[in-house]
């Protein structure tokens, strides 16, 4: 049972250390169909988030906002996600 939870921990830390690790710059390299794991680990979390759902709507679309950060310093880069995959990616440049 303790192997078992270090194992948890082990693989709780990893994650978190990769969204502190994510470097900015991964940003650009964001494409369709890639699932929200994926983009957790190149990128982490994004700065602002909504989910709508539109009524009856069975498909929750999300849109992830990743502001401008060192190494990306000009570009809001906007993500969004329907069925756990990236329909699209926009990068605007922000003045």
């Amino acid at each position: 049972m303790r192997k078992l939870g270090a194992v948890v921990f082990s693989i709780g830390a990893l994650c978190a250390s990769s969204a502190w690790a994510a470097d900015a710059r991964e940003r650009q390299f964001i494409r369709g169909g890639m699932s929200e794991g994926e983009v957790l680990v190149k990128i982490g979390h994004p700065d602002r988030e909504s989910n709508d759902t539109g009524g009856g709507a069975k498909v929750t679309v999300k849109r992830w906002i990743y502001l401008p950060a060192k190494g990306d310093e000009q570009t809001i880069t906007t993500i969004v996600i329907t069925n756990g995959k990236v329909a699209y990616v926009t990068r605007d440049v922000s003045r």
